[in-house]
């Protein structure tokens, strides 16, 4: 079974933001970082609850990766694929735009691969948008209802886990923590934990990270996904280059700007789809 590393125990701190600390690092500490950001950007037009909830969004964010503890057999299995899509891997296919099953299918199928290989993070980001429109929905109806408040803030920051991987290019490709040479040794293994850690150990805040950020409603959320993780992925070749010149290592001006760029995206996705949830629940129909 194949591994992802993310993050480190001292990136799971948990962050003050919005209200005190800031929390620094990527993708533990760093996935709160992306949602801080996004929280402080939120615009008027979303309930109050949400927009002060940055500190608990912050928090539930991380939870994808405490999914992942090794001794959670049932549930770790079943969370690793949604942290990544590999995308060399689908042969130029295109993935449905209906629901992770189609997917599976289609992988299996068509291209006689392991879709828990491959990756499903395009489907966790979507999931997880529509619960949160779901629960926005639920307020709308019941504002009253105490309980309701609590669940949008979980699927937000849930949501915001995801969204954050996205713009890690890292989790865009099977080269995700080195390059595979003829001899089968792998060339510069180790450039996923160093770029990981890097807003961390050189500083880059949710201040800067939000600075400029403004909500945009998305037409299509399932096309903006699968275009993003595409442009994700066309800075693989810019991360081996970094990682070569040891400038994960020894951040140079040019380094600390790739990072921050591909932090800002993370946190702009997740701020449309957090704003788009909003819109789209105004019209949803009746549950049941």
């Amino acid at each position: 079974m194949r591994k992802r590393t993310v993050g480190t125990g001292a990136a799971l701190v948990v962050a003050a933001v919005l209200g005190g600390g800031l929390a620094l690092g990527w993708w533990g500490g760093g996935h709160e970082t992306v949602t801080a950001a996004a929280a402080a950007r939120l615009p008027d037009a979303l309930p109050d609850f949400f927009r002060r909830g940055g500190k608990h969004m912050a928090h539930f964010a991380v939870d994808p990766d405490r999914w992942k503890n090794k001794e959670m057999g049932f549930l770790r299995r079943s969370e690793e694929a949604n942290h990544f899509l590999d995308t060399e891997d689908l042969d130029g296919k295109e993935l449905p735009g209906t629901n992770r099953f189609d997917a599976m299918k289609l992988v299996y199928t068509d291209l006689k691969k392991d879709p828990h290989k491959i990756g499903l993070l395009p489907y966790a980001i979507m999931e997880n948008y529509e619960k949160l429109a779901v629960g926005f929905y639920d307020y709308r109806k019941s504002p009253e209802n105490a309980a309701v408040p609590m669940k949008c803030l979980v699927h937000g920051g849930t949501l915001a886990h995801y969204t954050g991987d996205a713009a890690m290019p890292l989790h865009t490709t099977r080269d995700y923590d080195g390059r595979v040479q003829a001899d089968g040794t792998v060339k510069q293994k180790g450039i996923h934990a160093k770029l990981d850690a890097f807003p961390e150990k050189f500083g880059i805040r949710p201040e800067e990270v939000s600075r400029g950020l403004e909500a945009k409603r998305l037409d299509d959320p399932w096309a903006h996904v699968m275009k993003f993780i595409a442009e994700s992925h066309t800075h693989i070749p810019k991360c081996y280059e970094f990682d070569a010149a040891g400038a994960f290592e020894k951040p140079t001006d040019e380094s600390r700007a790739f990072v921050l760029a591909r932090v800002r995206a993370g946190a702009q996705l997740t701020l449309d789809l957090w704003y788009t949830a909003w819109l789209r629940s105004e019209k949803l129909p009746a549950h049941w």
